[in-house]
């Protein structure tokens, strides 16, 4: 499949299965997969393991079953999971004195956002960067400055941000036609008519990042809920980001390359499967702009999105209660009764509370309340994330490594270099990269189906072979490969999902004192608007309070 135009046909699943049987060495039987058995001496030396999110506990709520809890408590405000939406409804609770606490399913907090470490680099285990925030998300530039990260503003007010905590130069890189170029937009060996089709498709970005509707809002801000309502702007919604650039006249194979990266780089899925409204909000939604850095630059560090988390988490440590499975909440009268199961007790608990705020996806929030409409027409990308031990990354024809390496047609989204940050002065003994794969071959159900049901062998020679297409002998100096499977990694913006009646119900609970906080409620994935739901579901809680 690497080297291919892998966007150009939907593989079936007997294609799929023959492919990962392909790639594994191995065999196949009907209805799994068969690792196999006998590493070759190519792969043998790669230790490592592959971690998750706690699937099988948290599939419990389905069978249910559940005794009657054992234990009481009290709260002001219980708040459900402790991603980036949950932690930062946290903060803001805390800032204002009231009392709450947070359950959480894992055995560490921060979701999407969390992170590892070794004894060479600290490394994400999902989002691994933050672009410049918009202006106008004070909010946002705000815990940057709380955070240390922006230290202050300009005579012209523009944000000045800590150097540390830019992206350190060289930036990008892309492996095309044997060699690598700067810069992820493709350029070598690119014919002349693809690279002005490329410019005016670059151009368009940039009107549109500056365009307002008839309301006289931004057609496309972060965040999502400050865009323009204009159906000028969000019939674009109705179709998809392929069918909007063949309207408009983009025709270049390394174009359509780019924007299928760029789609299944925020929303695991490639442009024919996305929105245009989304797919333009990836380029147009983003106005960040700073003193010190230019605007298309982004704030990162080893940990990636973790360093963020940790900030946020200081505010709710204390009030943290991981490996707690929530299976039922249920409003009772001014009260609401959250039960859940201590894993490591092995007993059920309840704590009663003033307010509830679910920082879940809503597959997870309809299970957990009572008469909540499901919700079919929210669909999850699942993705898989590597972390790479090396002796080193061997040198290639061109451009030198980068925080970001790319490969033009590769099947992965290439590799983050964890220790590009690293400002010791000391060079590590490993070299540690970060490699991202959205899992699309398939529809997001069967994609999660056989990712999960993978061995860490079989993972262990895709991944290697995938970096081998642009560093040919670098199996001889991997000496682990630990992987992160996300069955449900983020919200997919499919065409007719950010306008549908469904997205927008969901909003509500249809009670007074439950309110939901989570990055799908947008339709976007991002930091921004996780750290915004949390935000205004704590809001409501203070509001709530005062009435």
């Amino acid at each position: 499949m690497n080297g291919e135009n892998t966007r150009s046909n939907t593989l079936t699943r007997k294609d799929f299965l023959r492919y990962m049987a392909l790639i594994a060495g191995g065999s196949i039987t009907v209805g799994q997969y068969v690792a196999c058995q006998n590493k070759t001496d190519r792969y043998a030396h790669i230790t490592g393991k592959i971690n998750g999110a706690s699937a099988a506990i948290g599939h419990r709520i389905r069978e249910g079953s559940f005794p009657v809890p054992e234990v009481t408590t009290y709260t002001d405000t219980l708040i459900v999971g402790s991603g980036i939406a949950g932690l930062a409804a946290a903060r803001k609770l805390q800032q204002q004195g009231i009392d709450f606490k947070v359950l959480e399913l894992e055995p560490t907090p921060g979701g999407n956002a969390g992170f590892g470490k070794n004894a060479y680099a600290a490394y994400p285990l999902g989002a691994h960067y933050l672009p410049l925030p918009n202006l106008q998300h004070t909010a946002l530039l705000e815990l940057l400055e709380e955070a240390g990260m922006l230290t202050g503003y300009d005579a012209a007010g523009l944000p000045i941000y800590r150097e540390t905590d830019l992206c350190f130069d060289p930036e990008e890189r892309l492996f095309i036609h044997d060699r690598w170029q700067e810069g992820l937009v493709p350029q070598f060996g690119v014919q002349a008519a693809a690279l002005s089709e490329i410019q005016r498709f670059l151009a368009e970005m940039e009107r549109l990042r500056q365009v307002k509707g008839a309301d006289q809002l931004f057609a496309f801000d972060i965040p999502v809920a400050n865009s323009s309502a204009d159906p000028v702007y969000t019939a674009l919604d109705q179709i998809s980001m392929r069918t909007w650039l063949e309207q408009k006249g983009y025709h270049s194979e390394e174009l359509h390359w780019y924007l299928d990266y760029c789609c299944r780089d925020d929303y695991g899925a490639d442009a024919a499967a996305i929105s245009a409204w989304a797919g333009i909000h990836y380029f147009a939604g983003r106005k960040g702009k700073a003193a010190n850095a230019e605007s298309s630059q982004v704030l990162t560090w080893p940990e990636g999105n973790g360093r963020l988390m940790q900030h946020l988490l200081q505010f709710s440590k204390e009030s943290l209660l991981p490996n707690s499975l929530v299976y039922q909440v249920t409003p009772a009268g001014d009260k609401v009764q959250v039960d859940y199961l201590d894993v490591h007790q092995g007993i059920t608990k309840r704590i009663v509370a003033d307010h509830c705020i679910l920082a879940v996806p809503q597959f997870v929030g309809r299970r957990l309340l009572p008469a909540r409409p499901p919700a079919a027409n929210f669909v999850y990308s699942p993705w898989l994330v590597a972390n790479i031990t090396l002796d080193n990354i061997p040198a290639g024809s061109g451009y030198p490594l980068c925080w970001d390496n790319v490969v033009y047609k590769g099947r992965s989204l290439g590799y983050v270099n964890a220790q590009q940050q690293n400002i010791s002065q000391i060079s590590p003994d490993k070299q540690v990269i970060t490699w991202y794969l959205p899992l699309d071959h398939l529809d997001p159900v069967n994609s999660r189906k056989y990712a999960l049901g993978l061995d860490h062998a079989h993972w262990v020679k895709l991944i290697a072979d995938d970096l081998a297409i642009a560093h040919r002998h670098i199996h001889a100096l991997i000496r682990r490969i630990d992987v992160q499977v996300w069955g449900h990694g983020m919200i997919r913006p499919h065409p007719g999902f950010l306008t549908s009646q469904e997205r927008h119900a969901v909003q509500q609970s249809g009670h007074s004192n439950i309110f939901f906080a989570h990055s799908d409620l947008s339709g976007i994935s991002i930091f921004e608007e996780a750290f915004y739901h949390g935000n205004k579901a704590a809001e409501n809680v203070i509001a709530r309070r005062r009435s």
